[in-house]
């Protein structure tokens, strides 16, 4: 998952709220529109190629990939490639692709389209284009087969369904202007069955997207004739206007609040498993946590137990940063534990802690995130008995990366927290997007640089492809080193706990797009 600046020209927004007063989740007779809450904004880049955070829940709408990762089969399942074969030891990858399919723009979809945009995304090398690195050249031998030529064996089933880096889309679209700034406008080109009808940054009201008429699986039943994306960031506005109909799906509400909605009429609870865990970044590079036993510290005197506890259900503690249930996780890997005993004799040898100098420490987390607001202030308490002054900020997503990218470490924050989850079903993001050494930081928010680690990063996908036994005692030996170091702690795997209308129909959450509801599938009640 990565991130952009916002960059928008200026929308009009009247459709968009006149949409709202007139079709509001399903509220009004007829309406067919289904509202999606989130607690932050959702359109952080619009460019699908170097897309990499919350963009994701709308753009899963807009754009399709080759396949799409099914969590409760666990294969991979046709998408825009029909069907797929490998052969040569899994060095070739040859895709079938589908036909009958436009983007928005209205030109066809097929393999130099596809080539086209694989390339384009490997040129801009952001994202997960990691991923793709194996991919050493591409061939269009038909209109409608697309031939991967890999330097060595990776499951490009598996990776063409990846949450990002993986979306077909017209390189054509912006004619002669820079397809990069045309997409950074506000623009889209996508095959999916949404269009854009309207953006509106900066706006409660962020995005409406509507069926697009051309999209190939055609509209045949019931689906819903347009898409919300709607920013609340306040847990008991959101839980007001789900009641009052007016919104469809709260993408996360507090544990306290997800509490009182079980026998609310016209609502529904759903509860999931994920992979996704909360992440708290530990700056290595300035302030007093480049001393790496004031980082042990504080990790000894976080009261983990204690977040779980008041997180009510919503939060499950793992070992290591690899979530428990996928490749590379290991249970060997020691649990961080509290002990404050040992955080203050760690404080004492480095001249601080109860009764020395004092550390003042400044912490961000995101605007409208209640769960990281809660353990913030949970932090805050339990660092205070060490003479550890946690200040702490909310910032907005945009403001808050800003921050953590700065080019002058005096700017930057020396905690903040990140949601983490895999581009695809694999552990290697977490390592390459945030431990990896980065000059200048692009997801690093520890500042972290160690060359033993980084030369693992960079064999590890290739050591899985040919050998997973091997490439999962390295993981166990990178995990081990990731606790020692203290770069990144790994707070807890969240439990998705969602609220939705009864009347919205046929939704089946998927651990592998984590928060993304596939509006195509969805079915509005009568």
């Amino acid at each position: 998952m990565g991130f952009s600046m916002r960059w928008f020209g200026v929308w009009a927004i009247a459709a968009t709220a006149a949409c709202l007063l007139t079709a509001s989740a399903g509220s009004a007779a007829g309406a067919k529109t289904f509202v999606y809450d989130s607690y932050t904004q959702v359109m952080i880049n619009w460019d699908p190629a170097t897309a990499y955070d919350q963009e994701q829940v709308a753009m899963q709408n807009i754009y399709e990939t080759l396949t799409r990762f099914d969590s409760q089969t666990q294969k991979v399942q046709p998408l825009l490639a029909t069907k797929w074969k490998s052969s040569q030891g899994g060095k070739v990858w040859t895709f079938t692709l589908r036909r009958g399919v436009k983007f928005h723009t209205g030109r066809p979809f097929n393999a130099q389209a596809a080539k086209a945009a694989l390339l384009r995304m490997q040129k801009l090398n952001q994202a997960a284009a990691y991923a793709w690195v194996a991919v050493k050249s591409i061939t269009t031998p038909s209109p409608y087969t697309l031939v991967l030529h890999l330097a060595y064996p990776q499951p490009m089933d598996l990776i063409s369904s990846a949450t990002y880096s993986g979306y077909m889309y017209d390189t054509k679209a912006s004619g002669s202007e820079d397809l990069t700034k045309w997409f950074n406008a506000g623009h889209e080109a996508g095959t999916g069955p949404y269009e854009l009808q309207n953006a509106a940054p900066g706006q409660e009201v962020e995005l409406t997207l509507k069926q697009f008429s051309g999209y190939w699986g055609g509209w045949k039943g019931s689906h819903y004739t347009s898409v919300v994306y709607r920013v609340v960031r306040q847990d008991s506005t959101a839980l007001q206007l789900v009641k009052s109909g007016e919104v469809s799906f709260v993408q996360q509400i507090s544990p306290q609040l997800f509490a009182t909605v079980k026998n609310t009429g016209g609502v529904r609870t759903l509860t999931s498993s994920s992979f996704e865990n909360l992440l708290l970044y530990l700056n290595t590079a300035s302030g007093p946590l480049k001393n790496k036993a004031v980082r042990q510290a504080v990790s000894d005197a976080i009261d983990y137990n204690g977040i779980v506890a008041a997180l009510k259900g919503a939060a499950v503690r793992q070992p290591g940063i690899i979530p428990t249930g996928l490749f590379g996780h290991s249970s060997t890997v020691p649990l961080h534990a509290t002990n404050v005993a040992k955080a203050k004799q760690l404080l004492a040898k480095a001249g601080y802690g109860p009764g020395k100098q004092k550390i003042t420490l400044q912490a961000t987390y995101t605007q409208g995130d209640s769960n990281e607001q809660l353990i913030s202030t949970l932090m805050k308490s339990n660092l205070a008995p060490l003479n550890i002054d946690l200040n702490v900020q909310s910032l907005t997503t945009s403001t808050k990366y800003a921050k953590a990218r700065s080019t002058s470490p005096a700017n930057r924050q020396d905690m903040t927290f990140i949601y983490w989850y895999p581009d695809y079903p694999d552990p290697a993001t977490w390592f390459i997007s945030l431990l990896h050494t980065q000059n200048p930081p692009s997801f690093n928010f520890a500042y972290y640089s160690n060359k033993t680690l980084d030369k693992q990063i960079d064999s590890i996908e290739k050591i899985t492809a040919s050998n997973p036994a091997q490439a999962r005692n390295i993981y166990g030996r990178m995990e081990l080193t990731v606790h020692n170091d203290v770069p990144i702690i790994a707070l807890y795997t969240v439990r998705k706990e969602r609220i939705m209308l009864s009347s919205v129909q046929g939704y089946r959450d998927n651990p592998a797009y984590t928060d993304v509801v596939f509006a195509y599938q969805l079915h509005p009640k009568a």
